[in-house]
């Protein structure tokens, strides 16, 4: 059985994007950018919802082609390009760069996935996440906190019928005063 795990950038009142889906408080640090980079390496499948895949998707297949490109972006989009890729949209019609289209229920599919063999899996995408999250398919919740009140915008949590109870894996502060936290879901 696969792990699946919702990991984000958010601000400490808990959004993952201010109003309009402005991203600008969260560039990361080289530090905290090659942690991501380094999570991408080690997932063996992404999830993805469309307003994620599209931000992704219109950068990163040709990020390490742009003039100035750093060795650590050139790395990064290898990553991204290799990584596979699951998409959930009932709106996109094609997916490129190692990536599958899903159109039909993303909770069945996505429970799917969880039950076969294979690597570690990440979600992205507050919509999706959301939907797996009240789902009970959840198995991480990985924050990376910028320190930043963005005030609105699309939350990391949503509302939920039950609690759920987590246990703390990991806490690490970047020297930018960004905090990863990790917790486990106790089932």
């Amino acid at each position: 059985m696969r792990k699946l795990t919702f990991a984000m950038n958010l601000s400490v009142d808990g959004y993952v994007a201010a109003p309009g889906g402005d991203l600008g408080w969260s560039v990361p640090s080289d530090e905290v950018f090659q942690w991501w980079s380094d999570r991408v390496g080690a997932t063996g499948l992404a999830l993805y919802g469309r307003k994620l895949w599209e931000g992704m998707s219109s950068h990163w297949p040709t990020a390490d082609q742009q003039p100035g490109a750093t060795p650590a972006t050139i790395e990064y989009a290898r990553r991204w390009r290799d990584m596979p890729k699951v998409v959930f949209s009932s709106t996109t019609r094609t997916v490129d760069w190692n990536t599958r289209l899903v159109t039909g229920d993303a909770v069945a599919e996505i429970a799917r996935l969880k039950a076969e063999d294979g690597g570690p899996m990440d979600i992205g995408g507050a919509t999706l996440a959301a939907a797996a999250m009240r789902a009970g398919l959840i198995d991480e919740y990985v924050l990376v906190t910028a320190p930043v009140l963005v005030g609105s915008g699309t939350p990391f949590f949503t509302a939920l019928d039950n609690w759920v109870n987590l246990t703390l894996m990991e806490t690490r502060t970047f020297s930018d005063g960004v905090l990863l936290t990790r917790y486990e879901t106790r089932r």
